[in-house]
């Protein structure tokens, strides 16, 4: 005779739920986590910046190009 497994039951909840919304708690909770975040310098701020608007240009030139090529391309075959 088989033995049929036992239903899995649900882990208690470990972490109280509030009865409702609590705009005072969640200002706080705020506050406390932006205190908990590393800011970059200035020049941190700038280089990467910098970097990101540089890929960005990149890759926009790249598919731009791309797409003459095959513009070009097909004006060759199919015209």
């Amino acid at each position: 005779m088989v033995k049929k497994p036992e239903p899995l039951k649900p882990a208690p909840a470990t972490v109280e739920s509030a009865p409702g919304f609590n705009p005072v708690q969640l200002v706080q909770d705020s506050k406390d986590e932006l205190t908990k975040v590393i800011w970059p310098s200035r020049q941190q701020l700038i280089s990467e910046s910098l970097a990101v608007i540089a890929m960005v240009t990149i890759s926009a030139l790249t598919i731009y190009l791309v797409n003459n090529l095959f513009s070009w391309a097909a004006g060759k075959v199919f015209v």
